[in-house]
């Protein structure tokens, strides 16, 4: 049996701040964003090219904003992935490696396939890394 992750939903303080920052910025697709009451609104958006999603709005997330940390997203390219995040505006660290002694620096002729990566958060402070993962099929 295939168990597969489709969703994460993510606290917000300003639905439409939050779905500006995910679609306009980070270029996620909207899927759909659905008023069911006046105390819930469901706005699910898609990464490109990844399937699973993520989901905001009001009146069905228990947490409070900013208190998600380590989402992830991967790429085949994190010099290019992190040359576009902030070519959109979105405050991202450096390329950093995870090596023996620790997250440091990535240094030019670093090979980073699964080590690689960079780092920013979202408008309420919710943690996102990006990994470099470049042998997926």
């Amino acid at each position: 049996m295939n168990w597969t992750l489709e969703l994460v939903s993510i606290p917000v303080t300003d639905v439409e701040r939050a779905k500006q920052f995910y679609a306009e910025v980070l270029g996620f697709v909207v899927d759909h964003d659905t008023t069911v009451s006046e105390q819930t609104r469901i706005v699910q958006l898609t990464p490109p090219g990844s399937g699973c999603s993520i989901c905001i709005g009001t009146g069905f997330v228990d947490m409070a904003p900013g208190a998600l940390r380590g989402l992830q997203l991967v790429v085949r390219d994190i010099r290019a992935a992190r040359a576009e995040l902030s070519g959109r505006g979105v405050d991202v660290s450096e390329v950093m490696v995870f090596a023996a002694e620790g997250l440091r620096p990535a240094a030019p002729d670093d090979a980073l396939n699964n080590v690689g990566f960079c780092f920013f958060s979202d408008p309420d402070g919710t943690g996102w890394a990006v990994q470099q993962i470049d042998n997926r099929g």
